[in-house]
């Protein structure tokens, strides 16, 4: 039940948007182990600026 609940969370978030960090930090362990991965705070803020267009992007006013 708590896995279904978990997938439930994740399908909901990846609906609006919002990308997982889990799965980030999974993938530069394999993929760029020589790299250093971006915090939560800087991965989220990453993640809005690509989405909305960076710095006030996206304002309607």
């Amino acid at each position: 039940m708590i896995r279904l609940w978990a997938r439930l969370r994740e399908t909901a978030r990846l609906m609006v948007g919002v990308p997982s960090y889990d799965a980030y930090r999974a993938h530069m362990a394999e993929h760029h182990p020589e790299a250093t991965p971006l915090t939560r705070v800087a991965f989220f803020r990453d993640r809005q600026e690509a989405r909305y267009g960076g710095k006030n992007g996206g304002r309607c006013c």
